[in-house]
């Protein structure tokens, strides 16, 4: 059986570990418990996610909360969420501003309602002197979306369409790449998440149901990681050789 190294031990922690946070349905449905109290409990594994990673000194934790293509779902679950998303920040930013948490909800605001709105951008502007950790919570977010998004915007301006005037419009970029991109539930695809920003990413597929998620699974993950050769397209003398000339 696989036993991870103990986390001060790793050589390499990713500055940005970015989740997708899949498997809250199944979880109640194991219990038989209607799907929100799946989600319910999977918020409490994002609560316990954020603690974990100010512990291990992550700098940037960014979560698939709401996707573009989760209006798809029944509308009571849609509403639901709605509704844990907006009495959940009214529940923990002062607790994240104690911890020195910084929030941001990178996403499309077309659709929300206003209460969901107001409610992002208050949590967003009482945190935004933070700097312990960046929390992004994406919600109504697509990968394709943010990529779409930020070309209209260079082209509006009339300006030149590169990988570098993207990247600087895209709805993330007030962070690094993500190093490591996590994905739970024991699905091995990344559903339309974060796709530009996660080219060079190391991804780690747990069979973990996203409630069930604790903190030696998150171990594993960051073990896994720190056994990874990161090349960027060079070949591993290359790699040697940068490290030895530093």
């Amino acid at each position: 059986m696989f036993k991870p190294k103990a986390v001060k031990s790793l050589i390499a922690m990713p500055r940005h570990v970015a989740i997708v946070m899949d498997g809250n349905g199944r979880w109640a449905k194991k219990r038989f418990l209607p799907r929100l109290a799946g989600h319910r409990q999977g918020y409490e594994s994002l609560r316990r996610m954020v603690d974990l990673c100010l512990q291990r000194g992550i700098e940037v934790l960014t979560v698939f909360a709401f996707s573009s293509e989760n209006w798809k779902r029944p509308v009571e679950e849609v509403s639901g969420l709605m509704d844990l998303l907006v009495k959940g920040l009214m529940r923990e930013v002062p607790k994240l501003g104690e911890q020195g948490v910084r929030m941001e909800f990178p996403g499309e605001r077309q659709g929300l309602s206003e209460l969901v709105r107001s409610s992002l951008e208050q949590a967003r502007a009482q945190t935004a002197h933070n700097d312990k950790l960046v929390l992004n919570i994406c919600f109504n977010y697509g990968g394709r979306w943010d990529i779409v998004q930020a070309a209209q915007q260079l082209a509006l301006r009339g300006e030149t369409i590169t990988e570098a005037s993207l990247s600087a419009v895209l709805s993330l970029a007030h962070v690094p790449d993500p190093d490591l991109v996590i994905r739970t539930g024991g699905e091995q695809r990344i559903s339309n998440f974060m796709l530009w920003q996660s080219a060079y990413s190391e991804f780690y597929f747990s069979d973990k149901l996203w409630p069930d998620f604790d903190a030696a699974e998150l171990d594993r993950a960051l073990a896994c990681y720190a056994g990874r050769e990161r090349r960027f397209g060079l070949i591993s003398e290359q790699l040697v050789a940068s490290s030895d000339a530093a």
